[in-house]
């Protein structure tokens, strides 16, 4: 067994190969090739833990767990990152532990090459204008992948607190060469975007309904507890909705927040995003149709992206090797 550390991971993958990992997660998933992710929530007192397992049974059937701590005052408080963990990756045919690695980066990365593919397949093809809501580093990955997808021609920036959005807007401006900026005024930047991206930590949803217009294409990536919400519930339930997991979005996702409204059932939900991209349910039908992409993050983009790294990471002999005998 090797261990990786964050260091290690950030050298082995791209964002390129997060995304065929990803992709190749959500086909095998539609194909029925995947062991049923499962997910534990903990609140703790400043944040909460996430517990997700999951398995890939492609050519080498692997199994990968993630516990992964969210902490949102880290950074203030003492200078660390707001999300840490670890990822254990295991054969799914014997139980061999194979791999323990750092999962902050894996968790950034593969979230934000979920987007992409979502946008790819859901997003207006005439997409020039995204808003991105929020400010950490989960937004930043978000606005590079949709910068990768699209030739996006400008952006907004909205955060809960200003100062951050216009730091953020800053730093998009010199190094993405993007026009970017930061706005108090959400509801006219969505007017004017094709795509929006909320990956927020917020518990009340800032986007409601009557501010969404015909096209747009929203990835909400902040739900992934039940208490968190960055989408009014009307919206789900008027909307297109396509989720990463509909299991698992009808526990912890916008979706969720919709059923438990009694807007939505579940059945209304269109489609798992692995049925689009492996062709079995359609996508993007006109340019009329408002669509959510409920992102809740799941284990079998984990497990993908841990395999990736392993299998690099052996490659290259990079690692420390370990023994639990």
């Amino acid at each position: 067994m090797i261990l990786l550390d964050r260091k290690d991971i950030k050298s082995l993958l791209s964002f390129p190969d997060y995304l065929r990992a990803v992709e190749e997660a959500f086909r095998l998933r539609a194909e029925g090739k995947s062991l049923s992710p499962v997910m534990a929530h903990v609140d703790a007192i400043d944040g909460e833990f996430h517990i997700k397992g999951g398995g890939l049974l492609a050519d080498e059937p692997l199994f990968a767990v993630k516990v992964n701590g969210g902490f949102f005052q880290n950074g203030a408080k003492y200078g660390l990152p707001s999300i840490q963990g670890l990822i254990l990756l295991a054969s799914a045919k014997t139980g061999t532990p194979l791999a323990i690695m750092d999962s902050g980066e894996i968790t950034v990365q593969r979230t934000a090459a979920a987007t992409a593919l979502a946008a790819r397949h859901l997003a207006l093809k005439s997409s020039r204008i995204c808003t991105i809501c929020g400010s950490g580093k989960q937004a930043r990955a978000q606005l590079k992948a949709i910068l990768r997808t699209f030739p996006i021609e400008r952006v907004y920036v909205w955060s809960r607190t200003f100062a951050r959005a216009q730091a953020f807007s800053a730093e998009a401006r010199d190094e993405c060469g993007v026009p970017a900026i930061a706005t108090e005024d959400l509801h006219s930047a969505l007017a004017g975007s094709q795509i929006c991206v909320t990956c927020t930590s917020s518990r009340k949803h800032f986007i409601a309904l009557e501010h969404v217009h015909p096209g747009l294409f929203i990835a909400a990536v902040g739900a992934d507890s039940p208490a968190k919400q960055e989408l009014d519930p009307r919206l789900l339930a008027t909307a297109k909705v396509v989720t990463d997991i509909t299991a698992q979005a009808i526990e912890v996702g916008e979706t969720h927040h919709s059923i438990r409204a009694g807007l939505m059932r579940p059945d209304q939900v269109h489609a798992e995003l692995g049925q689009i991209i492996a062709g079995l349910r359609p996508g993007r039908e006109n340019d009329d149709e408002v669509i959510v992409f409920d992102s809740t993050g799941t284990a079998l983009q984990d497990v993908a992206a841990a395999s990736a790294a392993h299998r690099r990471a052996l490659e290259l002999g990079i690692g420390q090797q370990w023994s639990a005998a």
